[in-house]
């Protein structure tokens, strides 16, 4: 039993050596050829290949998580002389006699009883009044958001527009007021600058929208008692279906507890990157979308005596606001956004948002059945599907060599590879408290080349790292 255990050391020493000698291997290793000097691409055509990203750069990743798969294996051989020898030591001990389990049948009633509540709760749909809450500030502009809004509009009882305006600017406040009773117009009362620190003074418009927001909302939610609000901001067009969208998943909002929003937002939802001909798909994401989004009041008041002074977005998207809840997003946006003017000064807008593809379909979400969304179902089916496709390397994908059918699997390890892989297809590299960009359970979906690519932890994920934001 000592040798066995001696020689499970060893094992474990070999494995550490050899990894840190093909660290220092990898760190040392001279460049294969001369890097690329490409300029930068559009978003969703990735980086030219041989450009910024060189092909060097995605070929060293290919080459460490193939060397990680290799301990990987190692690894689990000497596991399983660890668990052989654990299990024969444990046959050696008594067995105790397992005792009988005592059936509860209270708490039996008593699911039962909760569950047929929580159905009750659920309306028919035909029902739902699901107010639109626009933000707006100093852009006039809010009339392309409007007009969409109001044109689309199956019912002004069910689907009241709320104009929440801040900054006090009255030529917006003259194009709001021009709609009359289609809308209600409400005004930000407090316009003052918020003091903040000296290195933050910069970001005085991130400030004063959280506090917008906090006080909108309260509006909708503590004033107007609504239980659930659809968000949108000044710049933002709408498709359609936005309304049948939003108002098809709201019973799966209020009854599965593993949800906590609906965006109308792709995040990878560039034309390149989507399927055209099935509007109709929808996923969980863990990623906070946001740009045209549901929520309940009853996630309001748990965020709302927390809600932070700035930054909101950044902020929900943290481990202690989503408490691993995920929203549903669709594979083509319905929504897109037209404003270049904002805190942001245009930067992102120019680098990514124009490209974002807006729904032009109009699909009827209220007679479909929508339960695959429902955590249990939908978690076996994602990975089957992701993990049965074959895994490929980038290299294969930008070259057209890939010869089997149907989806594939590009597979990372690190933050680093995952940044690599992502910037080489097209896809958003960020993450936030370690989730990407429209991720689920690590994974992010999208179509290369017209071809279904899962961008993949390995099999076996554990959870997101907020040490890769």
């Amino acid at each position: 039993m000592v040798r066995r255990a001696s020689l499970i050391l060893c094992g474990v020493t070999l494995f550490i050596a050899w990894n840190a000698l093909l660290l220092l291997f990898l760190w040392w290793r001279p460049p294969i050829g001369s890097p690329g000097t490409g300029g930068g691409a559009e978003p969703g055509e990735g980086r030219e290949w041989g450009g910024d990203l060189t092909q060097n750069v995605v070929q060293l990743a290919e080459e460490v998580e193939a060397e990680l798969e290799k301990q990987k294996l190692l690894l689990q051989q000497i596991q399983s002389h660890r668990a052989l020898w654990e299990k024969k030591k444990k046959n050696n001990n008594q067995i105790k006699e397992k005792q009988p389990v005592e059936v509860n049948n209270d708490n039996d009633a008593g699911a039962r009883e909760l569950e047929s509540e929580v159905l009750q709760k659920i309306p028919d749909v035909k029902d739902i009044v699901i107010p639109v809450l626009v933000i707006a500030c100093d852009r006039p502009t809010v009339r392309r958001s409007l007009d969409k809004l109001l044109y689309y509009r199956p019912s002004k009882e069910l689907f009241p527009v709320i104009v929440s305006q801040d900054c006090g600017h009255e030529e917006t406040a003259r194009v709001i007021g021009s709609y009359g009773d289609q809308v209600m117009h409400i005004r930000q009362p407090d316009l003052s600058d918020i003091r903040v620190r000296a290195d933050h003074r910069k970001f005085q418009g991130y400030y004063k929208i959280s506090r917008h927001y906090r006080w909108a909302l309260n509006q909708v939610f503590h004033t107007f008692k609504y239980q659930v609000a659809v968000i949108v901001e000044d710049d933002l067009e709408v498709a359609p279906d936005f309304f049948e969208y939003f108002r098809s998943l709201f019973p799966l909002l209020l009854e599965d507890k593993t949800l906590w929003c609906v965006s109308a937002w792709n995040d990878n939802g560039r034309e390149q990157m989507i399927d055209p001909k099935a509007p109709e798909l929808l996923y969980r994401t863990d990623f906070f979308p946001g740009l045209g989004w549901m929520l309940l009041k009853d996630l309001w008041e748990e965020l709302e005596p927390k809600w932070p002074a700035s930054f909101w977005d950044d902020w929900i998207r943290q481990p202690g606001q989503r408490m691993e809840r995920a929203c549903v997003r669709p594979e083509i946006s319905r929504t897109m956004t037209f404003g270049r003017k904002g805190v942001s000064m245009g930067q992102f807008y120019d680098q990514y948002l124009r490209f974002i593809k807006l729904n032009d379909q109009f699909v009827p979400f209220t007679q479909r059945d929508l339960a695959f969304l429902k955590k249990e179902a939908y978690d076996r089916t994602f990975a089957e599907s992701v993990y049965t496709a074959p895994a490929v390397r980038v290299e294969e994908l930008h070259g057209n060599k890939v010869t089997v059918p149907g989806p594939v699997r590009v597979q990372y390890s690190n933050k680093d590879t995952f940044k690599a892989f992502a910037k080489a297809l097209g896809v958003m590299d960020d993450l936030k408290s370690g989730v990407p960009r429209a991720g689920y359970r690590g994974v992010v979906s999208f179509m290369f080349r017209g071809r279904r690519v899962f961008l993949a932890p390995p099999p076996g994920w554990k959870g997101y790292d907020t040490t890769w934001s």
